[in-house]
């Protein structure tokens, strides 16, 4: 007999249909066993009648947490025991055979209420317990909506996504780099991917002129709570745009998205408010700023633009070899200058004074996207690398390949990343990124479930060339 699911039931009252899934709840009260059902699509309440001797034999066993098929017909309720306002409320399964498909010891913590009262390193450990609990399917499902709906909107929009690659080369213009060691190639390196940053601007020179992605990025970063080693962002760039085409797309999306898919939240104001790094640091001491009129609802979403970013910055501490201040990138070294400071770029004139095409979206206080018009011209990139304190040999060396492309007729071009787990961790009013990412590690960037980082073979190391030494 051909699998119903769970939500589909109510269509087939008075048919014997059959349904596979776990034992949510079970119940005996001696002459009869009711048991709650579960699939992706919901629950049912079923029953085991006397009369039906087989299924009451077979159901004495059944506990929590197996995994059944079961075969029954579809009843209606009675109509002082319907439930209303409860998908399948009105209906009830009188079960008339037991398959059991797999048993299950005692799981090592309940499901059935909010997971986040267990300790996170339990439920890390086993996090295919934890994601079977309503809050966490919830979560799941909901991210699956979200991405889906970027997918559609920027397709609507004539963008493609592509793909790029995980295993690139290292180089210095952000955090510290994961680095995976050549087989091939002794003695050398690969690096996993900070962001999709220089293959998508080389998009840009590839003439695709819209590209996103739904990027996986990795930092070795020093711990913090609400990081992880690998994240997720909806990554994407534009060809022949400026500042404004950009913040009106993503806006565009931002409304669109809220509004269909958590229609029950309310943004404060649209369109949404801009303000310079200056005016929000002094207003709100914060370049993310909170602008939430009452703090206390969780549905109010408070988005905000930030524009007109320092370019550089003082490395406090450092000085360059002719004692000139160290200077460092307040965001992205491929950022293109306001238009009136560009003069100060290539003149070394003025650093921290030049302001850059950055644009940031903060909501309720955070962060969750940042981008800008980048710098499409080679000698002018060269220019900010100087400016940080590269020799001609290393900027050649980590950057010559994009100052080829630069040189070979990229249009301008400018784009931005989501931080998406952020955003979905506001949207599903999670307390931290952890509840929103189906296999997350610890706030350390530990793996309990499969017990990584963990060390490898002497087999491993010696055909990689590798030898540790302790520190």
């Amino acid at each position: 007999m051909k699998r119903t699911y769970v939500k589909d039931l109510g269509q087939n009252v008075g048919q014997e249909v059959s349904i596979s899934g776990w034992v949510d709840v079970r119940r005996d009260q001696g002459k009869l066993v009711f048991m709650d059902l579960r699939d992706m699509s919901g629950r049912v309440q079923g029953v085991v009648l006397p009369n039906h001797t087989d299924a009451m034999e077979q159901v004495k066993e059944v506990r929590t947490e197996w995994v059944l098929r079961v075969t029954g017909i579809v009843n209606k309720r009675p109509e002082k025991n319907t439930k209303e306002g409860v998908v399948n409320g009105d209906i009830e399964l009188e079960i008339t055979h037991i398959e059991v498909l797999n048993k299950s010891e005692t799981l090592p913590f309940e499901i059935s209420g909010d997971t986040r009262e267990i300790s996170e390193e339990v439920r890390l450990k086993y996090r295919y317990i934890d994601l079977r609990s309503d809050r966490m399917q919830k979560n799941l499902r909901n991210r699956h909506k979200v991405i889906s709906f970027i997918r559609n909107f920027l397709t609507q929009e004539d963008f493609i996504e592509v793909e790029t690659p995980i295993l690139t080369k290292s180089t210095p213009e952000g955090s510290r780099d994961y680095v995976v060691p050549s087989r091939i190639y002794p003695g050398k390196f690969y690096a996993l991917p900070q962001s999709p940053q220089q293959y998508k601007q080389l998009l840009m020179t590839a003439g695709v002129e819209k590209y996103f992605q739904i990027a996986r990025c990795m930092r070795d970063e020093d711990t913090r709570g609400d990081r992880q080693p690998e994240f997720t962002q909806l990554d994407l760039e534009m060809s022949f745009v400026e500042q404004e085409d950009v913040i009106a797309l993503n806006e565009k999306l931002l409304i669109e998205l809220v509004t269909t898919l958590y229609p029950e939240k309310k943004i404060q104001q649209i369109p949404f408010p801009r303000m310079t790094y200056t005016e929000a640091v002094e207003k709100y001491n914060s370049d993310k700023p909170d602008i939430r009129e009452n703090k206390d609802d969780p549905n109010l979403l408070a988005f905000c633009w930030v524009i007109d970013f320092p370019f550089f910055e003082k490395v406090e501490g450092e000085a360059n070899p002719d004692g000139t201040p160290k200077w460092t990138f307040t965001h992205n070294p491929f950022s293109r200058p306001k238009p009136e400071h560009v003069e100060w770029l290539m003149d070394h004139k003025n650093i921290g004074e030049i302001l850059t095409t950055q644009y940031d979206v903060a909501l309720n206080g955070m962060e969750i996207g940042g981008g800008s018009i980048r710098n499409h011209n080679a000698e002018a990139l060269r220019k900010v690398f100087e400016i940080m304190g590269h020799n001609t040999e290393d900027i050649e060396k980590n950057f010559g390949h994009m100052l080829s492309a630069f040189s070979l007729g990229t249009p301008p071009h400018g784009g931005i990343a989501w931080g998406l787990d952020r955003f979905l961790m506001i949207l599903q009013n999670e307390p931290n990124i952890r509840e929103v990412i189906p296999f997350a590690k610890t706030g350390e960037g530990r793996d309990l479930m499969m017990e990584s980082p963990a060390e490898i073979s002497d087999t491993q190391l010696l055909e990689l060339g590798i030898t540790l030494r302790k520190k």
